[in-house]
């Protein structure tokens, strides 16, 4: 029998605010629906999804660890979907994370942050990533899972 595959949903700070927080650029969809969406979804094609939102860094880290090199062969991801936010542009230690659990991550972001201020350009992700989604809002998370569920089957 196929072993279920796993991926794990991480968002960085103030996207628990989605939906009230500047939804002219955030959109007005909420955390909470963009996770039961993608829930539904991933079960579909028999695909465990672990949603995880925080606004420290050191618990994403811990996060990405508790599931990836420690964890057991059953509880292990196989993929991850992050939107790191405001991370993106700070975090070397969630980028060595990921890069030390060596599974395919995908780079998500609401806006289209090459249109924003010339700061969020940078990201310590990208470079990493599989791919990168960005300023098609919400979707852009159920796109990235999609490419999991082709990833998986082929």
């Amino acid at each position: 029998m196929k072993k279920s595959m796993h991926i794990l949903l991480i968002n960085g700070p103030n996207l628990h605010l989605l939906g009230k927080r500047e939804p002219h650029i955030y959109g007005a969809t909420t955390l909470t629906d963009i996770e039961g969406r993608l829930a539904k979804l991933a079960a579909c094609h028999n695909i465990k999804l672990t949603a995880f939102q925080s606004n420290h860094e050191g618990e994403i880290v811990d996060k990405i660890g508790e599931l990836g090199l420690l964890a057991d062969e059953h509880s292990r991801f196989d993929g991850v979907i992050i939107n790191p936010a405001a991370f993106t542009h700070t975090s070397v230690a969630i980028r060595d994370a990921l890069a030390a659990a060596d599974k395919p991550f995908i780079e998500v972001h609401l806006s289209n942050v090459h249109a924003r201020e010339p700061f969020r350009t940078h990201s310590y992700f990208s470079d990493k990533a599989v791919g990168v989604i960005c300023g098609l809002g919400d979707l852009g998370y159920d796109m990235a899972l999609d490419w999991f569920i082709k990833h998986f089957n082929r």
